[in-house]
């Protein structure tokens, strides 16, 4: 560590378990390549004696920091549930779609998802209508996709869309958190996940690192606006639509509002997040360094309990103490968990602004309330993209050709 500066520790990027890199080597089956605009494609038969493509689903990879790992994420669709494997056994051809950078515009990596989409009709040898999703982030770029197509009137043969935990209303990462990334005294790689255009466009709050104010960034205003001159969504296929988080308006509900999640020692002394709580004026953070010696305090206004929210997980103070401990730090961990992307933005049924909303009972809320023709969430919390036989089994059971 330089004398003159804290040790930097923003090596990491916050991710869910499709990002998360194993730990032993990866198998992944044969399969061919397809290089696509912004990105590229890895195509899995399904099983059965044919040539080509058959009855296709492509599934889009989420949002991250740099290209596409698709040997990670093949390995996260077959850990705690074999979902391609049991997609390939019924029949159908996989086709993992990731981006040459994740973090990239959303309107750009729709590019990606486009090609792919008429690169699968061009080689497909039979009439069954096309499946297309994403993971996370990965959902947006495929409704985005498919919303333009249908505007240029291209016609994408897709019978079913659908998207697993992505933040059709927004995500939510702690304010504080965020300012944490920009406050560390060297160019890192947390900071540029936070700041990216993908981040920005999703994010519900973002921290701008330049004016320290807190609000939409343009960035949405402007990704929003461009989704609504697309339609909003897809109107052609059914739309349907998974949560890892849970439906009864039930979330973290240890994560008490104001608590402690976090505090460090040693390195950056004294530095305190705290869960999110509602009121004006609310400290969410306190940032103190050393060298070279800074000080600030964080506070929001007018924000829902956030952090406790009904929604699939982020481990993301864990994250941080851990990357923390590593560099010679002392962390004071409460709160491994927060609140990610909260059920009601998962399934489009309601905004996340407000805590009543945020926290609504989705089971007693009138189904036609949200943009898609049919949703699930999970029984239980689960982490943010988190592949489960619940989630999968319920997806699979409404592929109709």
């Amino acid at each position: 560590m330089s004398e003159t500066t804290e040790p930097n520790v923003g090596s990491f990027t916050l991710g869910g378990p499709l990002t998360a890199e194993p730990a032993g080597p990866i198998e992944v089956p044969e399969h061919d390549e397809w290089p696509l605009p912004n990105g590229f494609a890895w195509v899995f038969p399904g099983e059965g004696d044919h040539e080509g493509l058959v009855r296709p689903v492509i599934m889009a990879d989420g949002f991250s920091l740099g290209r596409s790992k698709l040997d990670r994420l093949y390995h996260g669709l077959e850990s705690g549930y074999p979902f391609i494997s049991e997609l390939r056994r019924r029949g159908r051809d996989v086709i993992l779609l990731g981006f040459d950078e994740r973090s990239a515009s959303i309107l750009d990596n729709a590019q990606a998802a486009e090609a792919a989409i008429m690169r699968a009709i061009a080689e497909q040898r039979s009439e069954a209508r096309l499946v297309v999703g994403g993971f996370s982030m990965g959902g947006i770029v495929t409704r985005y996709a498919l919303a333009d197509l249908e505007s240029r009137r291209i016609d994408h043969r897709t019978g079913l869309y659908f998207s697993y935990d992505s933040p059709h209303h927004g995500a939510s990462i702690p304010v504080g958190v965020q300012a944490f990334s920009h406050f560390i005294p060297f160019p890192n790689d947390f900071a540029k996940q936070m700041n990216s255009p993908a981040a920005r466009q999703m994010l519900w709050q973002h921290y701008d690192k330049d004016t320290g104010k807190i609000g939409v960034a343009p960035e949405r205003t402007e990704f929003l606006a461009a989704l609504d001159r697309v339609g909003g969504w897809p109107q052609i296929p059914i739309k349907i639509a998974v949560a890892n988080g849970r439906a009864d308006g039930v979330g973290l509900p240890e994560v008490k509002p104001g608590d402690v999640a976090l505090r460090i020692e040693r390195i950056y002394p004294g530095t305190t997040f705290y869960t999110q709580a509602q009121g004006d004026d609310v400290t969410v953070a306190y940032l103190n360094r050393r060298l070279p010696k800074a000080e600030k305090t964080i506070t929001t206004n007018g924000f829902p309990e956030l952090d406790g929210a009904p929604g699939g997980t982020l481990h993301t103070y864990q994250i941080l103490a851990e990357t923390l401990r590593k560099l010679g730090g002392k962390a004071d961990l409460r709160h491994e968990d927060v609140c990610f992307v909260p059920s009601v933005s998962a399934v489009a049924i309601r905004g996340i602004e407000k805590q009543d909303d945020l926290y609504a009972d989705i089971n007693a809320l009138n189904p036609d309330e949200s943009a898609l023709d049919e949703f699930r969430c999970s029984s239980t919390t689960t982490a943010h993209t988190a592949i489960t036989e619940e989630l999968c089994t319920w997806i699979m059971d409404r592929l109709h050709d």
